[in-house]
């Protein structure tokens, strides 16, 4: 009897924990969206890895990601840009996408929001096969949106197919690059409060 109980409170407790994932998931699609309306499937995957696995590479060339950070800086067009200097990149709150802007408008300086990324970039990952199982759980609560997205279904095959070779890594989908001119740098979240933040207003 003892045993059925515990398998029950078991069950319920994995219920809710799925439920609050979900509803967790439903109001970052939901939020992105109304920011990024022309955003596709492909985009909330890559602000959900980029949330859960934080850069996409080691930075082991400091000069090379210096030298390619100022030319980004260099050829960004300040008005296209989004009005914001940071923004959470996805559910889990683990990292933080900082804009080109606050660099632009003299908030930051280059070498701290390099240092931040660099120092993020080189830090500790989740495996690749732990994200494949949290992008599952994610893709089902967006399932059952029903959100009508262009591209949904060629865009989920072309994730799976990714995660299938033991990849993760996308760029931004045509639409959303023309549109919003996505340029920032990955900073995990403590990280982020305490070299980043203090600086913004």
């Amino acid at each position: 009897m003892k045993r059925l109980i515990s398998i029950m409170i078991t069950a319920i407790l994995a219920t809710c924990m799925t439920s609050a994932h979900g509803q967790e998931v439903e109001a970052f699609v939901n939020n992105l969206l109304e920011q990024y309306p022309k955003a596709r499937l492909l985009d909330i995957y890559k602000s959900s890895f980029q949330d859960y696995m934080g850069a996409e590479h080691l930075v082991n060339d400091t000069a090379s990601a210096r030298a390619y950070l100022e030319r980004e800086i260099s050829t960004t067009d300040l008005d296209r840009l989004m009005p914001w200097y940071y923004e959470p990149c996805g559910p889990e709150g683990r990292h933080v996408r900082v804009s080109l802007r606050a660099i632009h408008e003299g908030r930051i300086t280059a070498d701290a929001l390099l240092d931040a990324f660099i120092a993020s970039a080189n830090g500790a990952h989740p495996s690749i096969a732990s994200w494949a199982g949290r992008w599952h759980e994610i893709i089902q609560a967006i399932d059952g949106m029903d959100l009508q997205l262009p591209y949904y279904i060629e865009d989920k095959e072309f994730i799976d197919g990714i995660l299938r070779q033991g990849k993760y890594a996308i760029s931004h989908s045509p639409e959303y690059r023309e549109a919003y001119a996505p340029h920032y740098r990955i900073v995990e979240r403590q990280i982020f409060e305490e070299r980043i933040k203090p600086l913004l207003p």
